[in-house]
C-alpha cells in the first residue's frame, strides 16, 4: 500500500519520477543498538539536562526477586514506563528507581529447595524444606543461602526489565536486603514503637503449619471448593435456669447444648458457647434415650431433623437466647477429669441461618471468638503446636491420644472418634452427625496448603489507632479505576491489627529483647532499646544479630538490670516493602510519590501497607508555623491499578496447564509464524523487538484483567509492521526534500487536501495527548493505530502519491511540508509506546529535519493547535465531511466494476459526481458549486479527482449522466454529509456518483487517464510540463 509498486518501471520515464528511497527496513533485528538511548542515556541525560525542572516520581512497587520474568511483570514494567515517558515528553524530570523484595518466606523456601536438590544429587537424604529451615540448618545458613538467591534473581530480573526498553535510575535501585533499606525500615518500626502503635499478645492469627509461621491477610489465597468434615456435637449441660423449668421437666434428664462446627478439631480449645440474644430456643428430645434432651434453635429444628434423619420432639420452650446467656453452664468432655463448667454467652455473629443457632467458641482459634471471651476474661487455649500438631495439652487426661497428630487430618479423625464413644459423667458418644462439607478456605499463598487459626505471642501494629488517618488520607488520592478507592479503602476499614511478625529466619529482625531471670519471660523494646540495636546494626550489618550468641551483651542497653536475650522474629516482608517510601527524597510541596502503580491484589499487601506505615509515621506530628496538628497524607498522590494476564481462552496462566508465554519468546517472534517473503519465498523472522511487547501492554485495557496469546500478539506485530513501513515512507519522501521544506511553515501550504490532513493530524495529536494525561493508554494506541491505518495508509497517503512521484514542483514541496508536521507528531505520540522504533527512526531522519528539529523523545510535546481562522475552519469541517462520503461511494461504485472485471485499478474510470444545486443554509447562500468552489478555487475537478485517487471527475448538478453509449457504469447514491445539507424542516439531499470508461488515454508517466487519446505513448498535460520543467 505504502510501495511504489510498477510506477518504478514506467520506461522511459521512470528518471524523472521522484521515488521514494530509505535504507530503514521494514524490520529490524539490532534493537540493541537503539536500546541505550532510549533507556539508560535517555534517563542520565534528563536527570542533568532536567535537574531544576519540575519532577515527576514514580515509586515502584518491589518485585520478589524469586523467579524468571513472567508476562505479568511486563504487563506492570511496562506501564509504567509509558507514563513516565509521557511525563518526560511534558518536560518533566522523572523519578523512577526500579526496587526488589529480597526478603520473606517465597525466597527462603526456594533457597532451601536449591539447597536440598545440591544435597540430593550428592547423596544426602534432607528432609522437608521447612524442617530443613528451622531445624537443621541455624539462621544465617539460612540467610546466607537466600541472600545468594535474592542477588542473583535481581541481577537476571534486572537484565530482563532492561530488555523490554525500561527507562529507569538502574545503577541506583534499591533492594529490601541492603543496610541502608533495612536501617530506614527499623527508624519507621522505631517511630511506631515510640508512638505506641506497637505491640505484643497472645492472640489468634493465621497460621501455615507448612511454613511454620504467622501469615498476614494479604499472605493468603482461598480455595473455593475446600472439602472439610463437619459434625454436630453436643456438650453436656450442668446447669439451666430454674425458672425456665418450672415443672421440672428437664429434673433428671440429660440435656445438652447442641453445636455445628466445620474445625472439630478446635474442640479441645472450646472455652465457651454463644447464643443470640434475638432467637429462640427449645428442648427437644431425640428418638435414642441414650442421647437424650437437645437445645438448638427454634428456626433450626426442621434442617437438623433432616440432616439427622431423625424427628426431634418437642420438651420445653420456646425462650430467648437473653434468658440463658449468662445462666447455663456446660462441660467439655475432651478435658476430661479437669473438666470445669464453661459458660453459654451471647455473641452477636449468632446466626439462624445455619448450625444449631449455637455456637461453640475456641477463642485460641478464632478472632471473633477470642473478642467475645477475652471481653468476660476467659483466657484463649491453643493445644497446637508450630507444625500444626496437637500438644499434649489436648487432652489432658491421655495426651498420648492425640498429641503429635496433625489437627486437619488425622487429628480430626481421632478427635471425632473419640467423642463417639467416650464416656463423660452419664453422657456416652457426643457426635450426633458428620458429614463432608465444601466451602472456602485459606490457604497459604505460597505452599498453597491449608491453614489454621491459632493464638500464639506475636507483635501488632494497632491499625485501629490510625485508621481515621489513613481513610483522611485517601480523599486526596486519585484512583485510577475508580473502584480502586472503595477497595482499599474496604481492606482498611475491616483490620483493627496487622501482625508484624514472622517466625523465619531471612528477613529485618524485630529488634526485641527478653528478660530471662524473670517467669514469664518479659518482652522488652522501646525507642531507647531499639535506637541502642540500630547503632550496633549500623556499624555491623543486620546479619549479627545471628551471628552473637545468646550470652552477648553488647546489644543490651546498659541502663537495663538482668539477663536478656534477642528475640527470634523477623518482620513482614509486607512490612519491608510498605516501608519502601523513605527512600523518596522529600519534595517543596511534602509529597513523595506522584503515581503507584501495580497489580489489582495490592489493595490488600503494598498499597495498604506502604498507606498505613506513611500515615503511621506522621501521626502526631505537628506544622511548623502555625502548629496546628498535621494532615495526614498518603504517600502517593494517585494510585493506579492493572488487572491480571490470560491466556487467550480467558484462563488464568498455569505452569501445568501450559498457557505460560515467555515475554522473551514476544519479543523473539517466537509465537509468531514465520513471514515468507514472497519474491525469496524464504522466511523472515517475526521478530520484532521489545516494542512489540511494549505495544501489546499499551493496546490493553489495564483496568481489566488482560488477554494474551497467539492471535493478539499475531495483531499487534501487523500493527508495528504497518508502523515500520510508514516510517520508511515517510523518511523516503522527507530524504528527497529540498532546502525549501525545511524552511518553509505549515501555514504557507494552500492545498486543501493537505490542510485538512493538517487538521486531522491536529484533532488526533489532542486527542491522543488527552488520552495519555487519563492514563488511558490503550485509548491512545487505539486512537494512533486508527490513525495510520485509515486516516494515513488508507486515504492520505495514497491521494499523495501521484503528486509526489510525478507532480510538479510547489505541489510536492506542500506535500513534503505536511509530510513533516506528520512525521514528528506520529514519533512524538508514539514515543512513549514504541521508544526503540522511534530511536532507530530518527537515526535515520534526514539530517537537516534532525538539525532544524529537537529529538521527538526528548523534546517537550506540547499537543498541535490549529492555526487556520474560524470560517476557514468551518470550511475545512465541510470538505472533510464531503470527501468521506464521495471517496465511500466512488470506492463502493468502483469494487463493483473490479468484480464485474471492468477495472484493476481505481485509475481506469471516468467518475461522475452528481450534487444538488443548492446545499443547507449553513453551508453557502448561493448553492453548492459555489461551495465547491470555496473548497478547492483553482480547480474543483482536479482538487476532487487528487482527493478521490481518480483520473479524472465530471460534476453534475440536478443533472443526469447519460449512460446509454458507454460500454458500463456503476453507480452508487450518497447522503449529503450534515454540515452541507442540513436545512430546518427539509428532508436530507443525496447524491450520485457513476463511474464509467475512461474518456482519455493512459499516461505512461504518471498512470493516469488523462493523455489525449489520439496521441499514442504521449504524456498528459502536467507531465509534459513537469518534464519540461525539470
Amino acid at each position: 500500500m505504502l510501495k511504489p509498486t510498477r510506477v518504478l518501471y514506467a520506461s522511459p520515464w521512470s528518471h524523472t519520477l521522484k521515488i521514494p528511497k530509505s535504507s530503514f527496513q521494514p524490520r529490524q533485528t539490532n534493537f540493541d543498538t537503539y536500546l541505550k538511548r532510549c533507556t539508560d542515556d535517555l534517563y542520565a541525560w534528563q536527570a542533568a539536562e532536567r535537574a531544576t525542572a519540575p519532577s515527576f516520581v514514580l515509586h515502584d512497587g518491589p518485585p520478589y526477586a524469586n523467579g524468571k520474568l513472567h508476562i505479568g511483570h511486563a504487563l506492570n514494567k511496562i506501564l509504567k514506563d509509558i507514563l513516565c515517558r509521557f511525563e518526560l515528553s511534558q518536560g518533566k524530570r522523572v523519578h523512577y528507581v526500579p526496587g526488589w523484595d529480597c526478603h520473606g518466606l517465597p525466597i527462603e523456601m526456594k533457597a532451601l529447595q536449591l539447597r536440598k536438590d545440591a544435597e540430593t544429587r550428592s547423596g544426602e537424604n534432607s528432609s522437608d524444606i521447612a524442617s530443613e529451615c528451622q531445624s537443621r540448618l541455624q539462621p544465617l545458613q539460612v540467610r546466607r543461602a537466600a541472600r545468594k538467591l535474592a542477588t542473583k534473581t535481581v541481577k537476571e530480573q534486572k537484565k530482563g526489565f532492561k530488555e523490554w526498553a525500561i527507562m529507569a535510575d538502574w545503577d541506583n535501585s534499591y533492594i529490601t536486603m541492603s543496610k541502608d533499606f533495612e536501617m530506614r525500615q527499623l527508624q519507621v518500626f522505631r517511630d511506631m514503637v515510640k508512638k505506641g502503635l506497637v505491640y505484643r499478645q497472645y492472640k489468634p492469627v493465621h497460621w501455615s503449619p507448612s511454613s511454620r509461621t504467622a501469615l498476614a491477610e494479604a499472605e493468603l489465597e482461598y480455595d473455593d471448593n475446600r472439602k472439610s468434615s463437619a459434625a454436630y456435637i453436643k456438650f453436656p449441660v450442668t446447669k439451666f435456669p430454674v425458672q425456665l423449668d418450672s415443672a421440672g421437666i428437664l429434673e433428671g434428664k440429660l440435656l445438652s447444648a447442641v453445636i455445628w462446627t466445620t474445625t472439630p478439631w478446635t474442640l479441645p480449645a472450646n472455652q465457651a458457647i454463644a447464643v443470640h440474644m434475638g432467637l429462640e430456643y427449645v428442648v427437644v428430645s431425640h428418638p435414642d434415650d441414650a442421647i437424650g434432651l437437645l437445645i438448638i434453635a427454634q428456626c433450626r429444628v426442621e434442617e437438623i431433623e433432616r440432616t439427622l434423619g431423625v424427628t426431634l420432639k418437642h420438651v420445653l420452650g420456646p425462650f430467648n437466647g437473653r434468658d440463658i446467656a449468662g445462666k447455663a453452664f456446660y462441660q467439655n468432655p475432651l478435658q476430661g477429669s479437669q473438666a470445669e463448667d464453661q459458660l453459654i454467652m451471647s455473641a452477636d455473629f449468632v446466626s439462624g441461618t445455619s448450625g444449631t443457632g449455637l455456637v461453640h467458641l475456641a477463642p485460641g482459634h478464632g478472632m471473633d471468638d477470642y473478642n467475645v471471651c477475652i471481653a468476660l476474661g476467659i483466657a484463649p487455649l491453643s493445644p497446637v503446636d508450630d507444625h500444626g500438631k496437637y500438644t499434649a495439652d489436648a487432652f489432658p487426661d491421655q495426651p498420648e491420644l492425640f498429641q503429635g497428630l496433625s489437627v486437619q487430618t488425622q487429628g480430626t479423625e481421632a478427635i471425632l472418634r473419640h467423642l463417639k464413644t467416650v464416656e463423660f459423667g452419664s453422657h456416652t458418644g457426643f457426635v450426633l452427625n458428620t458429614h463432608e462439607y465444601e466451602h472456602k478456605y485459606p490457604i497459604d499463598w505460597r505452599t498453597k496448603q491449608p491453614i489454621i487459626v491459632r493464638a500464639t505471642e506475636q507483635w501488632f501494629a494497632n491499625v485501629d489507632n490510625i485508621k481515621s488517618d489513613t481513610l483522611r488520607a485517601m480523599k486526596d488520592v486519585q484512583f485510577i479505576p475508580p473502584a480502586g478507592s472503595k477497595r482499599l479503602e474496604s481492606f482498611i476499614r475491616s483490620r483493627s491489627q496487622w501482625c508484624v511478625s514472622r517466625q523465619r529466619s531471612w528477613g529485618v529482625p524485630i529488634p526485641a529483647l527478653f528478660r530471662t531471670d524473670v517467669t514469664p519471660h518479659q518482652a522488652i523494646m522501646n525507642e531507647h532499646t531499639i535506637s541502642h540495636i540500630m547503632n550496633i546494626i549500623d556499624e555491623r550489618g543486620v546479619d549479627a544479630w545471628w551471628e552473637d550468641g545468646d550470652d552477648e551483651t553488647c546489644w543490651i542497653p546498659s541502663n537495663l538490670e538482668g539477663t536478656y536475650t534477642r528475640g527470634k522474629d523477623t518482620m513482614d516482608v509486607w512490612f519491608d516493602s510498605g516501608t519502601s517510601w523513605s527512600m523518596l527524597p522529600q519534595r517543596p510541596d511534602n509529597t513523595l510519590a506522584d503515581v503507584y502503580l501495580e497489580g489489582s491484589d495490592q489493595h490488600r499487601g503494598w498499597f495498604q501497607s506502604s498507606i498505613l506505615t506513611h500515615v503511621a509515621s506522621q501521626q502526631n506530628q505537628v506544622a511548623t508555623e502555625d502548629r496546628q496538628v498535621h494532615v495526614p497524607r498518603a504517600p502517593f498522590k494517585k494510585l493506579i491499578t492493572h488487572g491480571f494476564t490470560l491466556d487467550q481462552y480467558g484462563k488464568k496462566m498455569s505452569k501445568s496447564i501450559g498457557n505460560v508465554i515467555d515475554p522473551h519468546d514476544i519479543i523473539t517472534g517466537a509465537l509468531i509464524p514465520t513471514v515468507q517473503n514472497k519474491k525469496s519465498g524464504k522466511g523472515n523472522s517475526s521478530a520484532l523487538g521489545p516494542d512489540s511487547l511494549r505495544l501489546w501492554v499499551a493496546s490493553s485495557d489495564y483496568t481489566k484483567d488482560v488477554v494474551i496469546g497467539p492471535q493478539v500478539l499475531q495483531s499487534i506485530n501487523n500493527a508495528l509492521l504497518k508502523y515500520r513501513v510508514t516510517f520508511k515512507w515517510l523518511i523516503g519522501v522527507l530524504s528527497g526534500a529540498e532546502d525549501e521544506v525545511w524552511n518553509r511553515t505549515e501555514e504557507s501550504i494552500r492545498t486543501r487536501i493537505d490542510i485538512l490532513a493538517l487538521e486531522k493530524l491536529t484533532a488526533v495529536s489532542r486527542t491522543v495527548h488527552d488520552e495519555y494525561t487519563q492514563s488511558r493508554f490503550n485509548e491512545a494506541a487505539r486512537h494512533i493505530n486508527n490513525y495510520v491505518v485509515k486516516d494515513l495508509s488508507s486515504f492520505y497517503f495514497e491521494t499523495l502519491k501521484d503528486r509526489l512521484y510525478t507532480g510538479s514542483h510547489e505541489t510536492r514541496v506542500e506535500a513534503q511540508l505536511a509530510l513533516r508536521a506528520i512525521f514528528l507528531e506520529l514519533c512524538r505520540m508514539l514515543g512513549p509506546i514504541t521508544p526503540v522504533l522511534i530511536e532507530e527512526v530518527w537515526d535515520f531522519t534526514p539530517q537537516k529535519l534532525r538539525d532544524t528539529t529537537p529529538h521527538p523523545i526528548r523534546s517537550t510535546w506540547v499537543p498541535r493547535t490549529s492555526s487556520v481562522p474560524a470560517q476557514d475552519s468551518s470550511l475545512n469541517c465541510i470538505a472533510a465531511d464531503l470527501v468521506s462520503v464521495l471517496n465511500g461511494a466512488v470506492k463502493t461504485a468502483q469494487e463493483e466494476a473490479r468484480m464485474s472485471k471492468n477495472i484493476a485499478s481505481g485509475l481506469e474510470c471516468d467518475a461522475w459526481i452528481v450534487l444538488p444545486s443548492k446545499c443547507g443554509e449553513e453551508a453557502a447562500e448561493h448553492g453548492f458549486e459555489e461551495l465547491l468552489r470555496k473548497i478547492w478555487p483553482q480547480d474543483v475537478a482536479e482538487g476532487l479527482a487528487n482527493a478521490l485517487v481518480l483520473s479524472k471527475v465530471h460534476l453534475l448538478f440536478d443533472g443526469q449522466v447519460d449512460v446509454d453509449h458507454t460500454a458500463w457504469s456503476f453507480q452508487k447514491w450518497f447522503d449529503i454529509p450534515e454540515s452541507i445539507s442540513s436545512t430546518r424542516g427539509t428532508p436530507s439531499l443525496r447524491g450520485c456518483v457513476v463511474i464509467t470508461p475512461p474518456s482519455q488515454s493512459k499516461c505512461p508517466r504518471c498512470w493516469r487517464y488523462t493523455a489525449p487519446i489520439d496521441k499514442e505513448e504521449s504524456l498528459c498535460q502536467r507531465c509534459e510540463e513537469v518534464v519540461q520543467n525539470m
